[in-house]
């Protein structure tokens, strides 16, 4: 027998790392920097959408206004001469409130004469929109909407100078006429 006092046996603890223990986890230094990385590439293509997202919302405001600055042709009429061959071209944009009329050839009035721009309607008696006094190829005339109601043709007719009053009407044959037409 032996001699020792019997102790119930306890375990030992040891400081020394036992070889089936799993290593402490650390991160490795590149998965830090990669996460860094991947949180600026984040950040900067969230900061180049949003600033794309502002430039194309510009440039859609600047297209707009261009747009609104465009001329919106509604009606027009081709005039032609006796040859029936096209001489003026007569467009209207209610916007600016202008007839413009564009000279498809180079003839002009003589110095002594007018060409008068007259509106013809049905049943009614023609009504002057003013003279086409220009030596320039294209000339534009103030107008209404309401003035060019009803109108089926534009006519020219050649006056004295200085035009003639509605009263006294034109003097015909006209010099170029044609169809009013609404542009759809």
């Amino acid at each position: 027998m032996s001699d020792t006092p019997s102790t119930p046996s306890t375990p030992e603890v040891s400081s020394a790392p036992s070889a089936t223990a799993a290593p402490p986890r650390c991160a490795s230094p590149w998965w830090r920097v990669l996460s860094v990385a991947l949180a600026l590439a984040l950040l900067l293509g969230w900061a180049t959408s949003a600033s794309m997202i502002v430039q194309l919302k510009a440039q859609i405001q600047h297209l707009q206004r261009k747009v609104e600055l465009l001329p919106q042709v509604r009606y027009l009429a081709v005039l032609l001469d006796g040859a029936q061959k096209p001489a003026l071209l007569v467009t209207f944009d209610p916007g600016a409130g202008v007839l413009q009329l564009q000279h498809l050839h180079s003839e002009r009035e003589k110095s002594q004469q007018s060409l008068q721009l007259w509106a013809l309607q049905e049943g009614k008696p023609p009504r002057s929109l003013g003279l086409t006094l220009s030596e320039y190829q294209t000339l534009q005339i103030p107008a209404q909407a309401q003035d060019l109601e009803g109108i089926t043709q534009l006519a020219i007719s050649v006056e004295e100078k200085g035009g003639v009053p509605d009263s006294q009407g034109p003097r015909l044959p006209y010099l170029y006429q044609g169809w009013w037409v609404k542009k759809s």
